[in-house]
C-alpha cells in the first residue's frame, strides 16, 4: 500500500536542495527522488531555463515530435461530495443534469466528427447517476468508434474497474487533489470523497483490474506546489515499482473560476507550473504529462515540445455541451477555447505533429486480448 511521508517532511527536503544538487540533478540521466527536490526548489528557479532545455531534449528523445490529442465529455453534473473548490460540489446551486445514453453518444460523435479519437469520460461523484452500469454500457456503445476510451469518475473497487476494461474503459484519472493530509480535509467536507486512504489508494486498484493507463495528479492551488510535485513523484514511483506494466500519466490541473468562488490557498504562477512540469520530466521521462484547456492558449503554445505530450482541445465542462442547447452548470471555466483544428495548427507551426489516433485494439498482446473477452 502507498503511503505519502508528512507535508512538512517533503518541504523540507525540497527547501535544503542547493544550487549545486539542482546542477547535478540537471546533468544527471536519472536524478531520483533527492534530485526531483532540488528541481522543485527555490535553489532551481535561476536554472529554469536550462530546466526547460532538458525536458524537451528528454521529451522529444522519447515521445519524438507527436502530442496525442483528447477532448473530454462531461456525462453528469450531480455529486453527492462537498469539495470547497468544485463547480459540481454538493453545495453548489447550479442546473444538474445526467446525459442519457443517446445524449452521451451524440455528444461523442459530435467529438469524432472533429477528428478526436481519444475520449475522456468525466463525471462528478454520484454512483446513483452514473454508476458502473452506465458507464458499462456506454463504453460498450463508443469503443467501436474510438481509438481510447478514458474515465474520470468516482473511484471504484478492484473488481468494477476489471468490469471496465472488459467492456472498452482502458485508461483511468483520478487525482488525489492534494497530498496534504491538513489540507485535504479542509476542503472535502462531506461525502465519500473525505476519506483520503481510500483515494490515495484508487490508482493501485485501477492498475491491479488491469487497466492500460492510470493516470494521476494534484489541483494546483490547495497546498504548496512543490510539496505537491515531490509527493507525485514519490506516487509514480511506486506505481512504477508495483505496476511496471500499465502505462502512467501526470496531469498538472491549476485551479479555474468556477461556482462557489473558491479562492486558492496556495496560488501557482506560470513560471511555477512549468518547473513543475519541468522537474517531473527529468525524474521520469517516459510518463505522460497532460497540458489541459484549464491554461491560455499563450501559455499552452509556449509550453509545446518542451514536456506536455497530450493536450486537449474545444474543450466543455458542462454535460451536453457540445450539442444540447441548453446545457448549463460548467464544472469549471475553461482557459483555451480553441477548435481541435486552431490547437492542431499551433502545434504543426512549432514544427510537431498534433497526434488524432495512437493506439488501436489491434496492438493488444494476446494475453490482454483474452483478459478483455
Amino acid at each position: 500500500m502507498f503511503t505519502i511521508p508528512d507535508f512538512p517532511a517533503l518541504q523540507d527536503a525540497i527547501n535544503r536542495a542547493t544550487e549545486v544538487e539542482v546542477l547535478l540533478a540537471l546533468r544527471s540521466g536519472s536524478p531520483g527522488l533527492n534530485g526531483l527536490a532540488a528541481l522543485l526548489s527555490p535553489a532551481a528557479e535561476p536554472h529554469l531555463s536550462a530546466m526547460a532545455k532538458r525536458s524537451g531534449a528528454i521529451t522529444s528523445q522519447r515521445f519524438g515530435r507527436t502530442i496525442q490529442m483528447y477532448a473530454p465529455v462531461y456525462l453528469s453534473s450531480f455529486c453527492t461530495n462537498r469539495c470547497a473548490y468544485c463547480g459540481f460540489s454538493a453545495g453548489n446551486a447550479i442546473d444538474r443534469r445526467v446525459l442519457t445514453f443517446a445524449e452521451a453518444e451524440s455528444e461523442a460523435m459530435i467529438l469524432h466528427q472533429r477528428g478526436f479519437s481519444h475520449l475522456l469520460l468525466v463525471s462528478g461523484e454520484a454512483p446513483a447517476k452514473v454508476g458502473v452500469e452506465y458507464l458499462e454500457e456506454l463504453a460498450l456503445r463508443l469503443r467501436g468508434r474510438f481509438a481510447a476510451l478514458s474515465i474520470e469518475v468516482q473511484p471504484l473497487a478492484t473488481e468494477e474497474y476489471a468490469r471496465l476494461f472488459q467492456a472498452g474503459i482502458t485508461s483511468v484519472a483520478v487525482y488525489q487533489e492534494t497530498y496534504d493530509r491538513d489540507i485535504y480535509k479542509q476542503v472535502h467536507l462531506a461525502g465519500r470523497k473525505a476519506d483520503f486512504d481510500y483515494r490515495l489508494e484508487t490508482p493501485a486498484r485501477a492498475a491491479a483490474a488491469g487497466m492500460r493507463e492510470v493516470g494521476i495528479g494534484a489541483l494546483l492551488g490547495l497546498a504548496d506546489w512543490r510539496a505537491e510535485g515531490l509527493a507525485l513523484g514519490l506516487h509514480l514511483a511506486w506505481l512504477r515499482k508495483h505496476y511496471w506494466r500499465t502505462g502512467l500519466t501526470v496531469s498538472f490541473p491549476r485551479m479555474r473560476p468556477a461556482q462557489g468562488e473558491f479562492k486558492p490557498l496556495a496560488p501557482v504562477s506560470e513560471r511555477n507550473l512549468s518547473q513543475m512540469i519541468f522537474a517531473l520530466r527529468m525524474f521520469d521521462p517516459d510518463v505522460g504529462l497532460y497540458l489541459s484547456t484549464r491554461e491560455e492558449a499563450r501559455y499552452r503554445d509556449g509550453m509545446i515540445g518542451l514536456g506536455p505530450t497530450r493536450y486537449s482541445a474545444g474543450s466543455c465542462t458542462a454535460p451536453g455541451g457540445y450539442g444540447l442547447a441548453d446545457a448549463g452548470g460548467e464544472q469549471f471555466e475553461v482557459g483555451d477555447n480553441r477548435s481541435l483544428a486552431e490547437v492542431s495548427a499551433a502545434i504543426q507551426q512549432k514544427g510537431f505533429d498534433p497526434v488524432r489516433k495512437d493506439w488501436d485494439a489491434v496492438f493488444q498482446t494476446k494475453e490482454d486480448r483474452q483478459q478483455a473477452a
